[in-house]
């Protein structure tokens, strides 16, 4: 009893100077907007700010812009510890110990992320008061390494869509702050949408087929898909094994990179990861800066052709080829790949929904309230769009491989990964690039409008790693962004081009409306 009295005294000191602290700091010049890894880290080491100021600042814009003002609706639920977390890690700091390269870095995690003391409601009604018993893995890397978990993001619900971001536990669409009648796409809109509005430093997000990818696009954005083993999946709510990954977004390549050294690399939970024991990269931020004039780098113009894409777009996608051969990439024009879209179309739809679903639900251990994917369409706590797919996926086979199509989806798979690399080997290519929307961001409710989503034809079903990188705005109003696709593992090659790319043009510009508080 006298221990606990005691270490009561320490907390209520802790909290009253730090509050002292916060007060000093409240002086600060130093900007939430926009604010990176390193500008946090050099204003920390100055003396100027600390995680206290961070959390406060970002919670103060998230309270003004989210649900008000300009209303993004990104923010599922803020952490109510953050601050606890953020006193504690300033404690540490006073004391001289740094618990890495991301202490006291505020951060927006998608809520299809474990999280544990927070729900994970996947987006849907049903999971609303759902409780991990521990983090997920990348989670838990991230807070080794000193960050501080700010708030949960806005999903499509179950990640089903990469077209927009709503879900049945937060009422309404996310919206995208460069223009908050358009979308955001999809799944990780939320945090797309937060990251740009400057919410917190960074954040993560998921992709099963574009959706990382899509949302960095549309918000002026670096985010990147792994090669699936590089990643664990660990405590990501599934959508389908096969292609699932998770990873960063934020507002620069060198922040990605920074996340990514953090979260990479083996996780005995997810035996996929075992792939990367050997080829994993000791640092990835290592690449940053590198010369890139021995790169050569292909273009695929298959997936952007004049005709079926908006003029705006396709002169940015040009003038991104352009400039990327001004900072000394060979840049190979009009590389094909041979029946790309037959071999993505032949494939059967196989859903692996039920059964990567349930598995999940079972990690959740006995207090969980739903048991199987089935109880959660019966509950019927989920937004109506849901209801087909949901009814799909359990009704389709229980095991995915015993499906009859199965090896011949893996056969397809296998021939577009060959092709892929035969065209890469022959032409001795580094990456090869395309856009990843050939149409602007898609005013919110127009599903039949053109979206020319690009993002699922070569990575998702290949398991190679592509990066999204800004390259300017359509009608100079509208985020827009290429990807950079690499071999298996060649995550360095790909952060050494995006950077180049970034740091001659600069294209990164702060959505209107989100003034400094």
């Amino acid at each position: 009893m006298q221990s606990k009295f005691i270490f009561k005294l320490i907390a209520i000191l802790l909290i009253f100077l730090s509050g002292c602290d916060r007060g000093q700091k409240e002086t600060s010049k130093f900007n939430l907007s926009e604010a990176t890894i390193s500008s946090v880290r050099e204003a920390m080491s100055k003396g100027e700010i600390n995680a206290q100021y961070l959390v406060e600042g970002y919670l103060k814009r998230i309270e003004a812009y989210d649900k008000k003002g300009p209303s993004i609706n990104s923010i599922i639920l803020v952490n109510p510890k953050a601050m606890e977390r953020a006193i504690y890690l300033d404690s540490l700091y006073a004391e001289g110990t740094i618990l890495g390269p991301l202490h006291g870095i505020p951060l927006i995690i998608k809520d299809n992320f474990d999280v544990k003391g927070l729900p994970t409601s996947n987006g849907t009604l049903a999971l609303k008061d759902s409780y991990p018993p521990d983090d997920a893995y990348q989670i838990k890397k991230l807070i080794e390494a000193g960050a501080i978990v700010l708030a949960k993001s806005n999903l499509a619900e179950f990640a089903f869509s990469g077209a927009f971001t709503v879900s049945s536990v937060l009422p309404g669409y996310t919206r995208n702050p460069y223009d908050t009648r358009r979308t955001t796409a999809g799944s990780s809109g939320g945090t797309g949408a937060s990251i740009a509005a400057s919410f917190a430093v960074a954040g993560l997000g998921t992709d099963t087929g574009s959706s990382i990818r899509g949302p960095s696009s549309h918000q002026a954005l670096v985010g990147i898909r792994s090669t699936v083993g590089l990643t664990s999946r660990d405590g990501i709510v599934p959508l389908a094994l096969t292609n699932d990954v998770g990873g960063p977004m934020a507002r620069t390549v060198e922040d990605v990179a920074i996340i990514f050294d953090v979260i990479a690399g083996y996780d005995s939970a997810d035996q996929v990861t075992a792939k990367s024991i050997d080829v994993k990269e000791e640092s990835y931020q290592s690449f940053l800066g590198k010369d890139v004039s021995n790169k050569r780098v292909g273009i695929i113009r298959q997936l952007f052709p004049l005709e079926e894409s908006d003029s705006s777009v396709h002169q940015l996608m040009l003038n991104a080829i352009a400039n990327m051969s001004t900072i000394g990439v060979t840049m190979v024009d009009s590389v094909l790949i041979p029946d790309l879209d037959s071999l993505n179309e032949s494939r059967s739809r196989i859903r692996q929904l039920k059964r990567d679903y349930n598995a999940y639900l079972a990690s959740l251990g006995d207090s969980a309230k739903y048991k199987t994917l089935q109880d959660i369409i019966d509950s019927k706590d989920f937004h109506p769009y849901l209801a087909k797919g949901l009814l799909d996926a359990q009704a389709d086979v229980d095991v995915p491989e015993e499906h009859p199509d199965w090896q011949k989806n893996l056969t397809l798979r296998q021939e577009l990964r060959d092709r892929i690399l035969h065209v890469m080997d022959s032409l001795n290519l580094d990456a090869l690039i395309y856009p990843s929307f050939t149409y602007p961001p898609r005013l919110i409710g127009d599903l039949n409008g053109p979206r020319g989503d690009t993002s699922g034809k070569l990575s998702p079903p290949t398991g190679f790693p592509a990066i999204a990188v800004p390259m300017g705005y359509s009608y100079d109003k509208y985020p827009a962004g290429f990807q950079l696709l690499g071999r298996p593992f060649s995550e360095g090659v790909l952060f050494q081009l995006a950077s180049a790319f970034e740091q001659k043009t600069k294209h990164r510009r702060p959505p209107e409306g989100f003034p400094e508080l």
